[in-house]
């Protein structure tokens, strides 16, 4: 089992936006992973001097007690803010007349100025807006200047048709115009992501993003709205341009993003992140990734140094949950007629599966390896797991109901929400108890007849 990390969390607030407005999400909006990585998790910094620690826990799966649980967790190295590289940050803002209600344009402008407030003074920011036509409204100005760079944002105004590649394509070339070698560099994409003038089809957007990728410039992607919102190549183009997609469906949604998550927004600590774990036949008979089925490699992938992957930012927690069938448990498909039997009797018996992980560090193109055995011996009782395993454990049921419930038997939201409750620890940001919220309206929701 192959596949690039992952550390979107726009599906999350995208669902909790329809839920919100009285709707249940179509199942393809529900990205399991982008749920459990909206949350921070209390896993342990890395004691050496990479830039993340891996860990895993296992326990059996809380819907399905004949299952195991795997979890593996990273965890980036913290940069303090004041600590952070110099910023050349650039906004790419999309004016254009789609943009022009209450939950687009004015609601990015005050997420911007948020981030605006954390500037310092070696840090740039430029303004580049696209409609009808594309314009530098903010030359690279001194993060201190931050009255000139708000007067910039306020003064935006919404009209005109949709630019967006062009968008794109100049904000790339006002990036590199106040390129900071080895420092942060990165384009922030703010838009609806109503591509109408131009390049509109992703692919095409793709491989352009995929190109100016190698210039050393990231570009992460903030979405607005509802209606016409293009979710799926804002993801997209988020991935191949070694950034991160956000959906800000409130103020305080930009609040985690730009201000809580600061640093991880903007600085990235490893590049090109991928996971493989082979499981031991004589030990695992299925096994099940849950989500991450567009960051599937193919295996050949992982020693690829050319592949790209995701990048892990400063403080960022990763999280990826497999569910595994035991030998001697029943299973959920026949097995094959041809396959040959491992023994159980193999020196390796106790091993479940090996697990590697490849990462780049920032500026190097050769990526280096991280591998340890997992042990069956390390399965836990589930109320000895830790609270974290439980919680993501919560949440990774909730999205697996939101997109129909096929794996997880007989719990209903009011089992995601004992389970969640009981393991909402510290949650100094309030995302835990929120998602308590989410949980009595998705049930709410789900019981409600159809009319």
């Amino acid at each position: 089992s192959t596949f690039s990390i992952d550390v979107d969390t726009g599906s999350y607030s995208n669902v909790r936006r329809m839920l919100n407005a009285g709707q249940l999400p179509p199942a393809d909006a529900v990205r399991v992973e982008e749920l459990i990585n909206y949350f921070p998790y209390d896993y342990a910094l890395p004691k050496d001097d990479r830039p993340f620690a891996v860990h895993s826990e296992m326990a059996p799966a809380p819907w399905n007690a004949e299952r195991v649980l795997l979890r593996v967790g990273i965890k980036g190295q913290d940069v303090a803010k004041q600590a952070l590289p110099p910023a050349n940050v650039v906004f790419l803002v999309d004016v254009s007349g789609s943009m022009n209600s209450a939950d687009k344009l004015p609601l990015l402008k005050s997420a911007l100025k948020l981030l605006v407030a954390q500037m310092r003074a070696q840090d740039r920011i430029s303004l580049v807006t696209y409609a009808s036509g594309t314009r530098v409204i903010l030359p690279p100005t001194p993060g201190t200047e931050k009255a000139t760079i708000s007067a910039a944002i306020d003064a935006l105004q919404a009209g005109g048709s949709t630019a967006g590649a062009s968008g794109i394509q100049l904000a790339y070339a006002a990036a590199q115009q106040s390129f900071v070698k080895g420092g942060i560099n990165r384009i922030l994409l703010a838009t609806d992501g109503d591509f109408n003038v131009g390049i509109a089809d992703t692919r095409q957007l793709k491989s352009m993003i995929e190109e100016k990728r190698k210039s050393g410039i990231s570009l992460s992607t903030l979405g607005f709205g509802t209606g016409n919102y293009n979710e799926a190549m804002m993801e997209q183009i988020a991935d191949v341009g070694d950034g991160a997609y956000s959906y800000i469906d409130n103020l305080m949604e930009g609040h985690k993003v730009l201000v809580n998550e600061l640093t991880s927004t903007l600085a990235t600590i490893a590049r090109d992140v991928k996971v493989q774990i082979e499981f031991n036949p004589a030990v695992v008979k299925e096994y099940r990734l849950i989500g991450y089925e567009n960051r599937q490699l193919a295996r050949e992938d992982f020693n690829n140094d050319q592949v790209d992957a995701g990048d892990i930012g400063a403080g960022h927690t990763v999280t990826a949950l497999y569910e595994l069938t035991l030998a001697g448990s029943k299973a959920s498909v026949d097995p094959l007629r041809y396959a040959r039997q491992a023994s159980v009797e193999s020196p390796l018996g106790n091993e479940l599966g090996h697990l590697k992980l490849r990462y780049k560090q920032p500026g190097s193109s050769t990526s280096e390896l991280i591998d340890f055995p997992l042990q069956r011996s390390a399965i836990k009782a589930l109320d000895a797991a830790s609270s974290e395993f439980r919680f993501a454990s919560a949440v990774a049921a909730y999205g697996q109901l939101l997109r129909g419930g096929k794996y997880t038997g007989d719990w209903r939201y009011a089992d995601v929400r004992k389970l969640a409750l009981a393991n909402t620890g510290s949650d100094p940001y309030g995302y835990r108890g929120e998602f308590l919220r989410l949980l009595d309206l998705a049930a709410a929701l789900a019981s409600k007849p159809a009319s």
